[in-house]
């Protein structure tokens, strides 16, 4: 049943061990799912510790949290409101999840290949510019673990996602690293980011990977770079559902 809290309508609670950890997850949802708008008042702390069923100074410690991670400005004497959206900490595990579960459109999933696409991309062609033989040798033998298991689709996705993490690591653009790391993690638990499965998956995802590494070889780094972002990006549109989302069949190799 929906409850109102001081005029606002909020879905019907629902059980959690951690309170405090649960009303940050859905004060964080009502935000990101535009239930609580920008530049909107959240309530009072009273009718919001009464519906949570938690003291106040949970509730305080709850939009302390909210405000960390740039969803509400707390103005004193006027109260708690909704940030706006080029304020919100994206990177949050609370806010990306938020987002890409309630992602209808694929929209945050497009915009988030597309971030991939040019860090992984770069991070390629850093390698490629100063690659050394033992280096070179662990993205080849990442590229060799993804041939010897393309038909098991688990094992496959696995050594996929190895093969970029290497690539990443090696590059030793930290920054880089841990924000396309935060990225595709997050994706990869999203049944909408594996999509569709598509003919020739397994083929087309190792072909494109041989170019990243035959770039790598040759020191090529526009090469390394462009085929990099060409395959994250081009995986992406093969795999995206093109109306509303369904479930996925499974066998879809993500990037």
């Amino acid at each position: 049943m929906t409850a109102r809290v001081d005029g606002f309508a909020f879905p019907p609670r629902r059980p959690a061990e951690r309170l405090g950890v649960a009303v940050v997850s859905e004060l964080v949802e009502l935000v990101v799912t535009g239930q609580l708008g920008e530049g909107e008042m959240l309530p009072p702390e009273g009718p919001l510790s009464e519906h949570f069923g938690v003291s106040r100074t949970v509730i305080r410690e709850s939009v302390k949290r909210l405000e960390e991670k740039g969803l509400v400005v707390v103005s004193q004497g006027r109260g708690t409101q909704v940030a706006r959206v080029g304020s919100w900490n994206m990177l949050d595990p609370f806010v990306l999840s938020a987002l890409i579960d309630n992602d209808e459109s694929l929209g945050v999933l497009d915009e988030l290949t597309v971030v991939r696409g040019s860090l992984e991309g770069a991070m390629a062609g850093t390698l490629a510019s100063r690659r050394t033989t033992e280096e070179l040798t662990r993205v080849e033998h990442a590229l060799a673990a993804m041939r010897e298991i393309r038909h098991e689709t688990d094992s496959f996705r696995q050594a996929d996602v190895v093969f970029h993490f290497t690539i990443m690591e090696l590059s030793r653009n930290r920054l880089a690293e841990n924000i396309c790391k935060r990225l595709y993690r997050r994706a990869l638990e999203s049944s909408r980011y594996h999509g569709l499965k598509y003919e020739s998956a397994f083929e087309s995802t190792l072909d494109e990977h041989a170019r990243v590494v035959d770039a790598i070889s040759r020191q090529d780094v526009a090469g390394a770079e462009r085929a990099m972002r060409d395959h994250i990006v081009g995986s992406w549109q093969r795999r995206r559902f093109q109306g509303p989302p369904e479930e996925p069949e499974p066998g879809g190799a993500p990037a």
